[in-house]
């Protein structure tokens, strides 16, 4: 059993903590960036290489495989040492990224980026688990600026940071870029972390975990490529939701008998636990759809520079920062926290509803506020949904908590981005940038019936955030199974 001076070494406290975190933000900061830097290279990507009809697998591939492996990598950290399944999880990304950059063809560079997806998806939610090891939730307020930090940085950093990889270097640089951040997170975790696990006497869930990516694989596919390579009435894309349906309703059946399920299902007793999925749920649909079409908003209709499309969503992401500073230190120094749902609740849908009346005549300053309002409202929300979730669930299956939000909200963001695409191509209707002003007129307009829709979303928000229970947060040191530290 892990004796009192055990857990209070496993517990280091403000600066200590604060150190350690640089390095765990590191990790989750390289699959946030990624994307991002690798889509604005793309083009130079398929001048070198060729396969223009296999471009989309490159996104296809990292992200299927992030989704895939999200809740197992949670999974296995509570089956054994965090430490060592979040180290790997960046080894893993990190020698993806090496033979993405050395890639010789398309094809072998899907089949790389499918490798890179895979350590991609063990680094947010191992992060999340770290951070729920090492921090109460009561006191994971005071820690909570750093990884909005993380998160803006990502956001913002990676069109920058691509936008000089593909003007000033060779593409392959989207990927060795990763490398020296990479390792300085590796070494610093390595010498910097200690957690109190062990690994513990278990069985592996390997037929849940089958039918789980079996079906997470098929819906996200289906979300991918529907309104896109196929109408989605077509068979393709019917039999790919068909799949999806049936594969997880064998993973519930099977769950329910595992002696330990990669995903508990007793977690979902909890309504908290339940609510926390859903806002996560929610979060992706409005982040995602904020992170794409307002830079294209902007760009295309308001005819701002895309050299700088990072800066564009600095009017949304300065409130998502100053937000997650208030909630943290109000929830710290409190323990109250059911408030910010529903206030964030207001602002993603007033700030939603602005956005849906964008028209060719809007400005740059009416923008900058409804994304202001948007922002606000995600600082208000982002990050508690995994606080709450956590809080939820005895510290056991606190890997299992965080990789199945952190599934809820790629989930969130992979169908809100496909239906979104759907509208925006229907308002278009054809038309080309070179029809002028018409195309200019359906591009505003299916922004704005894009936003309708995350209005309609965020109103659920905040209907459902009534409903969270304001049960008190752990406090003091996190308490773990029997272990001792690593």
């Amino acid at each position: 059993m892990t004796t009192a001076a055990e857990t209070q070494a496993s517990a280091p406290a403000g600066r200590s903590i604060r150190m350690i975190l640089v390095g765990v933000l590191m990790a989750m900061l390289l699959a946030m960036l990624d994307n991002a830097i690798v889509g604005t290279a793309m083009p130079t990507i398929v001048g070198d290489l060729g396969g223009l009809d296999h471009m989309a697998w490159v996104v296809t591939a990292y992200t299927l495989m992030t989704a895939i492996s999200t809740p197992v990598w949670g999974k296995l950290g509570d089956l054994f040492s965090r430490k060592t399944v979040f180290l790997t999880s960046i080894a893993v990304f990190l020698a993806g990224s090496l033979l993405a950059g050395a890639a010789w063809s398309m094809p072998a560079l899907i089949a790389f980026r499918a490798l890179q997806g895979l350590g991609a998806g063990g680094l947010a939610v191992g992060a999340f688990s770290i951070i729920g090891a090492l921090v109460s939730p009561r006191e994971r307020g005071r820690y909570q600026g750093m990884t909005a930090v993380a998160m803006a940085i990502g956001t913002i950093g990676g069109p920058l940071v691509g936008g000089v990889v593909a003007d000033a270097l060779n593409w392959r640089w989207a990927f060795y870029i990763n490398i020296p951040l990479g390792l300085l997170s590796f070494a610093w975790c390595a010498l910097t972390l200690h957690l109190p696990a062990t690994r513990r006497a278990a069985r592996i869930d390997y037929a849940g975990i089958a039918a789980l990516t079996t079906g997470i694989g098929a819906l996200t596919l289906a979300a991918t490529w529907g309104g896109v390579q196929y109408a989605w009435t077509s068979a393709p894309i019917l039999g790919l939701t068909a799949l999806a349906a049936a594969a997880l309703a064998v993973f519930v059946a099977i769950e329910r008998r595992a002696s330990d399920p990669v995903i508990p299902l007793h977690m979902f007793a909890s309504a908290n636990f339940t609510l926390a999925s859903a806002l996560s749920l929610v979060t992706g649909v409005v982040m995602f759809a904020g992170v794409l079409y307002l830079p294209l908003f902007q760009q295309t209709v308001q005819g701002v520079s895309a050299s700088s499309s990072g800066l564009l969503l600095l009017p949304m992401m300065i409130p998502v920062l100053l937000m997650a500073q208030v909630v943290g230190r109000v929830m710290s120094n409190t323990g109250r926290y059911k408030i910010f749902p529903i206030l964030g609740g207001i602002a993603l849908t007033a700030g939603a509803a602005w956005l849906a009346t964008v028209d060719t005549g809007t400005g740059h300053l009416a923008t900058a506020a409804a994304m202001a309002l948007l922002g606000t409202g995600l600082g208000l929300t982002m990050q508690l949904t995994t606080t709450i979730a956590q809080n939820s669930v005895d510290m056991s299956h606190i890997g299992a908590a965080s990789g199945a939000v952190t599934l809820f909200r790629t989930i969130g963001g992979s169908v809100g981005v496909a239906a979104f695409g759907a509208l925006f191509t229907r308002s278009l209707d054809g038309r080309t940038p070179e029809t002028g002003h018409a195309y200019l007129d359906a591009a505003a307009h299916g922004i704005g019936q894009i936003f309708l829709a995350v209005a309609a979303v965020s109103a659920v928000w905040f209907a459902l955030s009534w409903l969270i229970k304001e049960l008190p947060l752990r406090s003091g040191p996190p308490k773990s199974e029997p272990a001792k530290s690593q």
